[in-house]
């Protein structure tokens, strides 16, 4: 999954002509994960939080509604790492933050679209339970 949302994180901020050249030369690839690192836990996490992959996707189709509380989340942690990891500005990282609505809406489309098996249902919830599976799996050894 978190490959999947890298994609779509390189596809979004890449097409943003004024973000793209904003990024620090060499270090785009490692913006484009932090970025994707944010999302995929904020994901993790609303999963958790909305009882499954169900309500996930139920909360992701509002996303770009204002005050959406999974880009909200998201955008918290988001802003201040890209700026102290990066030195990035508040206007570029205030341009990504307006990005994460739509970056989540075409999450919840292509996990919802039939004909687009990049990421499904099964595989979100085979992403939920790895990574909970290797949290308690840390816990006990």
């Amino acid at each position: 999954m978190f490959d999947e949302i890298l994609k779509m994180v390189k596809d979004q901020i890449g097409g943003n002509p004024q973000v793209a050249s904003s990024l620090p030369a060499g270090q785009e690839d490692e913006v484009h994960k932090e970025i994707a690192s944010h999302i995929d836990n904020g994901i993790k996490s609303e999963a958790q939080a909305q009882g499954g992959v169900g309500g996930l996707l139920d909360s992701l189709k509002n996303a770009a509604s204002s005050g959406s509380p999974v880009a909200s989340a998201i955008e918290g942690g988001l802003v201040g790492s890209l700026g102290s990891r990066f030195g990035l500005s508040p206007a570029i990282t205030g341009a990504i933050s307006a990005a994460l609505p739509g970056l989540l809406q075409k999450f919840a489309h292509k996990a919802n679209d039939p004909n687009d098996p990049s990421i499904t249902h099964d595989s979100i919830q085979s992403s939920l339970s790895g990574g909970l599976g290797g949290i308690l799996g840390g816990m006990f050894k």
